[in-house]
């Protein structure tokens, strides 16, 4: 009944009781097991279901936090974390269409996203946060701060703090990554800036479509990217 309630709500956001399999509920490691029918998602006959298993976590993260910010053509989308929920932030931004530029302090990483969607890289190791706003809003010249969009994938509270740093009037933060350190920071900006600051979780399966079509169309690369970043993080 609490799970009816939530989704009556409203709300598209988390549940308070979810079932993961493997957490939650047996399955993790089966072949084969029973779940509802409401969530689940016709693939195409044709489709690499070993690629697009990174869907279900990584790229519909990244989708359902593209759809909160509500990210449009023309915008600056500023990613702090470029692994494996911030790639594909860049992918889907670039495939609508915005301006994206990807930090991070792997430059591997930096050079893999360059050729999947990120227009501009930038090495965030040893860079000072003044230097930091000054190389965002060069690369954002002309797009009003009101169209920026920040999203924070690094999962790292040092990742937190830079991308709430580069907050400017009107802007909206994104919160994708989880760490159980605390960071201090100065709420009193979001009032300063009259900026949107939202947090997000997972993705509601009724927008699944729109993120397999994007792969079906070739806006974004499951597989290849994947892969790579699956052998940087195993090192």
């Amino acid at each position: 009944m609490r799970r009816v309630r939530f989704l009556q709500g409203g709300t598209r956001k988390r549940l308070p009781e979810p079932e993961n399999a493997g957490n939650d509920i047996d399955g993790g490691f089966s072949t084969h097991f029973l779940v509802p029918a409401r969530p689940l998602i016709k693939i195409g006959a044709s489709s690499n279901v070993a690629a697009l298993s990174v869907v279900a976590d990584a790229v519909s993260t990244a989708y359902q936090a593209i759809l909160r910010a509500d990210v449009a053509a023309g915008d600056a989308v500023i990613v702090v974390g470029a692994g494996g929920v911030g790639g594909f932030v860049v992918q889907i931004a670039n495939a609508l269409g915005a301006r994206v530029v990807a930090c991070d302090i792997i430059e591997d990483r930096l050079k893999l996203i360059g050729q999947y969607g990120a227009a501009a890289t930038i090495n965030l190791a040893n860079l000072d946060p003044k230097e930091l706003r000054k190389q965002v809003r060069a690369f954002a010249k002309g797009v009003p701060t009101m169209k920026y969009k920040i999203f924070e994938c690094s999962g790292s509270a040092p990742g937190q703090t830079t991308a709430y740093g580069l907050l400017e009037r009107g802007a909206t933060m994104m919160q994708v990554g989880y760490t159980p350190n605390k960071v201090e920071l100065r709420l009193s900006n979001l009032m300063a800036f009259d900026a949107t600051l939202h947090g997000t979780w997972g993705c509601p399966p009724e927008v699944y479509p729109g993120v397999l079509r994007l792969i079906e169309e070739g806006k974004v690369q499951a597989r290849p990217v994947h892969r790579v970043w699956a052998d940087v993080q195993s090192e």
